[in-house]
């Protein structure tokens, strides 16, 4: 019994040992350091040529944005007034971003206290609504644009959010097709080890306001991350 005992922890060392192997390989095959380039007027406008692309006039004048990401978290957005009726997990909040004050919990299943689901359901929000909107969020207050030649020759746009967000200093680098349509973009955010990690965009839409929205998103052009039941509209 002791020598089945000996050898199960024997294997289960290899086990740990295999995975801890992958995973070093992984990071050091994927990972990439940030290019460096300054920001420039040349960069300003591959940036214009993308909202453009999208029809950004159109996002501006979209009142209500809804969605579900990953199945769990459900939003209703009111751009217009700056206000969130957000589904977090099991907990109901809604959000007021022009008065704080008036944030409040609308129904709450979780043992967390009210301030502390306010302050997840904020977080989550940046989050998930980046992954929806990131294209239209190149001139938002505190980011940098450069441009960066890669190694084909062909140009892409880096955007660094120096302030703002809840993980200011987050980097993505933009790449486009021949109609500044965007194709993908690598990331280096403080909550992934790995830099450089590329998301395609894909299933560009023209929705209800007039404006582009992506419909799908993956890793490394494998890996979906699931946003579902997307709706834009304008009320007027």
């Amino acid at each position: 019994m002791k020598k089945i005992i000996l050898k199960t922890i024997k294997f289960a060392g290899f086990g740990i040992l295999a995975i801890i192997v992958t995973l070093l390989i992984t990071f050091l095959v994927l990972d990439e350091k940030i290019p460096s380039a300054s920001p420039s007027a040349d960069a300003d406008q591959f940036a214009r040529n993308i909202q453009e692309a999208l029809n950004y006039q159109a996002y501006k004048r979209t009142d209500i944005i809804s969605w579900t990401f990953r199945g769990k978290n459900s939003y209703q957005w009111n751009k217009s007034n700056q206000t969130v009726h957000a589904k977090i997990a099991k907990d109901s909040v809604f959000l007021n971003f022009s008065n704080p004050r008036k944030n409040k919990v609308l129904k709450k299943q979780s043992n967390s206290s009210d301030d502390e689901i306010i302050e997840n359901a904020i977080a989550n929000f940046n989050n998930d609504s980046f992954w929806v909107v990131a294209p239209f969020k190149l001139f938002d207050p505190g980011t940098k644009r450069s441009i960066i030649t890669n190694e084909g020759g062909t140009k892409e746009l880096l955007v660094t959010y120096t302030s703002g967000g809840t993980t200011p200093g987050d980097s993505y680098l933009w790449r486009v097709d021949e109609n500044y349509i965007p194709i993908s973009y690598k990331m280096w955010v403080s909550i992934i080890p790995i830099g450089g990690l590329e998301v395609t965009w894909s299933d560009w839409t023209t929705m209800n306001s007039g404006a582009q929205f992506a419909k799908t998103r993956k890793v490394l052009g494998v890996l979906e991350i699931p946003v579902s039941n997307l709706n834009v509209s304008t009320l007027k």
